[in-house]
């Protein structure tokens, strides 16, 4: 982190310029921006996991719907659907 002390009859404004200049160089900025969406890569193991979990939902969604027990909503609330 870049440190900025106070001069002497220094306004708070050019105080705060002078240190959101010094942070755009340093480029710690950048670096938090690029970390900030970053995502661990999954396990083939984890994958597979999520992708047969997923499709037993769909598989219990498609069966409700046809037998009329749920209806055609949009987000019909797959928490519900966990528990049958």
């Amino acid at each position: 982190m870049p440190e900025v002390r106070r001069k002497q009859k220094e306004s708070y404004e050019s105080l705060l310029r002078r240190f959101s200049k010094n942070v755009q160089q340093s480029g710690k900025l950048l670096e938090v921006r690029k970390k900030r969406f970053y995502a661990p890569v999954q396990s083939a193991s984890k994958k597979k996991k999520t992708a047969m979990r997923r499709l037993t939902i769909e598989g219990k969604k498609e069966f409700l719907r046809k037998t009329g027990k749920l209806k055609d909503n949009k987000f019909p609330g797959t928490k519900a659907l966990m528990k049958l």
